[in-house]
C-alpha cells in the first residue's frame, strides 16, 4: 500500500501515475474533504487514508509545504510501520532531511528527500494529471548508509511513473542548485513582469515574453517559504544576476558597442557549451 498525504499539483499527479501504472494500492490524505471526494471519484486513490492506516503503508509519500511536512512526519512518526519508506517533495531538502532523517532513525522508518521536477505555473488538484512526470527528473536525498534495495525500490517506483533520470544528491547540493535552477527563474520572471510596460504587451509580445512570464503566475505562500528556506543561496545568485545585468546597462548606457557585442557572445557561447554537454 501506498499513502499519499497532499493531494494538490504534485501530490494529485503522484496518486493519479502511481494507481495508474503500479499494483499498488493508493490512498490518500487532503486537509480539504472536497479534494478527496474529487481524488476518489475520478480513481486517483482507492480511499482516504486515515492515521490508524499508515503502519500498513509500505511507501508514504508526503507532498506538503516543508514546515508541513516536517509536522507531519513528527506527528505521526510512532504510526509509520517498521521498515517503511516515508519520502517528501519538498522543493528544499537541508531544512526537511536534517530533522527526519535523525527521526525516522529513532522511530524505525526510512526517510528520503526526494523532490520530483516537475511542475506548472498552476496549483491544485484540478491540474494534476498522471503524466506530469513523463520525462522528468527526480532528485532523491537518501540518508547515509542506505541500503541499496530500499533505494533501487524507490528508484523503480520512480521510473514506473514516467521518470526518465534519477538524480541522487545530498540535500546541501541540492538546495544550491534549485536556487539557480528553479527559484531565481520565478523570482525573475516574478519581477519581469512587474514592469511598467507590461500592461502594453499586446500585439508586440511573442514566445521570449511568454516564457519569461510563465513562472510569474506563481503560488506565493509556497514559494515564500521555499525561498526564505534557503536564503543564502538564492541571495547569492539574485545577487549574481544583478552584476551580470548591471554589466548590459553600462555598456548600453555608454553605448560601447565592443563591450555590449561582447557581452552577448559570451552569454550565447555558455548557452552553446552547456546545452552540448547535457543534452
Amino acid at each position: 500500500m501506498i499513502g499519499v498525504i497532499g493531494l494538490g499539483l504534485i501530490g494529485g499527479s503522484l496518486a493519479k501515475a502511481l494507481n495508474q501504472n503500479t499494483d499498488y494500492s493508493v490512498y490518500g490524505y487532503d486537509i480539504d474533504s472536497s479534494v478527496l471526494s474529487k481524488a476518489k471519484l475520478v480513481g486517483a486513490i482507492e480511499d482516504e487514508l486515515k492515521e490508524e492506516m499508515l503502519c500498513e503503508c509500505d511507501i508514504v509519500i508526503v507532498a506538503l509545504y516543508p514546515s508541513d511536512t516536517v509536522d507531519y512526519v513528527r506527528s505521526n512518526a510512532e504510526k509509520f510501520k517498521k521498515g517503511s519508506l516515508v519520502i517528501d517533495c519538498c522543493g528544499v531538502k537541508n531544512p526537511v532531511c536534517s530533522i527526519l532523517e535523525p527521526l525516522a532513525q529513532k522511530h524505525g522508518f526510512i526517510f528520503i528527500g526526494g523532490h520530483p521536477m516537475a511542475g506548472l505555473e498552476h496549483s491544485g488538484f484540478e491540474y494534476s494529471k498522471k503524466a506530469l512526470f513523463d520525462k522528468a527528473s527526480m532528485v532523491l536525498v537518501p540518508p547515509a548508509g542506505i541500503d541499496i534495495k530500499d533505494l533501487e525500490k524507490i528508484k523503480s517506483l520512480c521510473t514506473s511513473i514516467g521518470f526518465s533520470n534519477i538524480q541522487i544528491s545530498t540535500a546541501d547540493e541540492h538546495d544550491r542548485m534549485i536556487a539557480f535552477t528553479s527559484q531565481l527563474a520565478h523570482v525573475t520572471s516574478n519581477a519581469y513582469i512587474k514592469s511598467s510596460t507590461a500592461s502594453h504587451h499586446a500585439g508586440f509580445s511573442a514566445g521570449s515574453y511568454y516564457d519569461m512570464t510563465r513562472v510569474a503566475k506563481l503560488n506565493e505562500k509556497m514559494w515564500t517559504e521555499l525561498f526564505l528556506e534557503n536564503p543564502a543561496y538564492l541571495s547569492c545568485e539574485i545577487q549574481e544576476l544583478i552584476d551580470h545585468l548591471g554589466e548590459y546597462k553600462n555598456a548600453i548606457d555608454s553605448k560601447d558597442r565592443d563591450k555590449l557585442a561582447a557581452l552577448l557572445k559570451d552569454g550565447r557561447e555558455k548557452k552553446e557549451k552547456i546545452d552540448k554537454e547535457f543534452f
